[in-house]
């Protein structure tokens, strides 16, 4: 099958994990890399070696199918849309966009040139959710009828070298975590139809305590402690909590429940890890991982699925529409705070194709 050329732009702290990853590919070419901060992308380029190149050259470049956009979140939508006028498909990190405005602009403009857009997370993609999709679509826990997510930390300036954008306008525990616990549920579940919710801010500013900014204090303009309810189309209701204020907790990251067994789900910014089933009447026990990919960190999993879609002429699953609907599910968590109301949700989406097999074999189902 022939290579589709990548270009990427923002060298930033998740380019390494791409670029390491990219590598499980044979169908993704890697045309360079590029940052407006040209040091860094030189850096990144001569630790993976690749080229080096400015933005302006990936766009011109013919042999250049797929943009993907690991810059800071506010610039998401920006960056792709100029992807997108240069005839490039395009894959951006999460969130899609810093609001559902910004989402349905890109999701329009591509629909308009007859490109593809992608978004991460691409982790529901992994073998352990993939194994426990394959478990509720085997109707293994009976009815689906609800579950709970927990994203709970201190905050990431404890360990990010330039943490200050989690806190701007973009940032926030639901923009940043979000997307890999409602991303993984609408995998298992499907689509969300009603949110409720809470949103505050403790604090008003941050101590970083990370190098090299250690010792700095930064503005908090975003709601740091998120909970709500979502009611899923299929009846689920589902528990959420993102936050970045709370010290340390017991929660699993993420547990579905139905009329007749329970799941718990690995952690959804991770490929890997364990499923356990309950049937009702028994106790856990781990389920064997019938799916690839619960081995490592195959960040960039996503865009080795739309290479091969585009290819092949199908959809690709980490696809606009999941990211555009996990896009309006967050943003409505803050308008249900912000209204004292149950928000609906108007995006439509279909659960992404299971991944049974492997995608370098190229043996995918269609």
């Amino acid at each position: 099958m022939e290579r589709v050329g990548i270009g990427i732009i923002g060298c930033g702290n998740i380019s390494g994990a791409y670029l390491k990853a990219m590598a499980s590919f044979p169908i993704l070419d890697i045309r360079g890399v590029a940052d407006l901060n040209r040091d860094l992308a030189e850096a990144k380029a001569r630790e993976f070696n690749v080229p080096a190149r400015t933005v302006e050259e990936l766009f011109a470049d013919p042999k250049v199918e797929i943009i993907v956009n690991l810059t800071i979140p506010k610039a998401h939508v920006a960056v792709a849309l100029q992807a997108l006028d240069a005839g490039k498909h395009t894959y951006s990190e999460k969130p899609l966009g810093i609001n559902l405005a910004e989402g349905k602009k890109l999701a329009e403009a591509a629909r308009a040139r007859n490109l593809r857009i992608g978004a991460a997370p691409d982790t529901f993609l992994g073998g352990g959710h993939q194994t426990a999709r394959a478990l509720i679509d085997q109707g293994v826990i009976g009815q689906p009828v609800g579950g709970s997510a927990s994203f709970m930390c201190p905050g990431h300036e404890r360990w990010h070298p330039n943490p200050a954008f989690y806190y701007e306008v973009g940032g926030g525990p639901m923009l940043d975590m979000g997307p890999y616990y409602i991303t993984d549920l609408v995998n298992l579940l499907g689509p969300v139809a009603q949110v409720a919710g809470f949103a505050t801010t403790p604090r008003a500013e941050r101590l970083i305590s990370s190098e090299p900014r250690n010792g700095e204090r930064i503005p908090v303009h975003v709601p740091t402690h998120v909970a709500g309810m979502m009611a899923f189309a299929n009846g689920a209701v589902v528990q959420i909590a993102m936050s970045f204020d709370v010290a340390g907790h017991k929660h699993v990251p993420l547990e579905v429940y139905g009329t007749e067994g329970t799941l718990i789900v690995p952690d959804p910014n991770k490929f890997e890890g364990p499923v356990e089933y309950l049937r009702k009447g028994g106790q856990f026990e781990d389920q064997p991982l019938t799916s690839p990919y619960a081995d490592g960190n195959y960040r960039s999993l996503g865009v080795a699925d739309m290479a091969h879609a585009i290819r092949s002429n199908r959809p690709h699953r980490a696809n606009g529409d999941l990211a555009l609907h996990v896009l309006e599910v967050m943003e409505a968590f803050h308008t249900a705070s912000a209204t004292g109301r149950t928000v609906a949700i108007s995006t439509a989406v279909e659960r992404p194709a299971p991944l049974s097999q492997s995608i370098v074999d190229g043996r995918l189902a269609k």
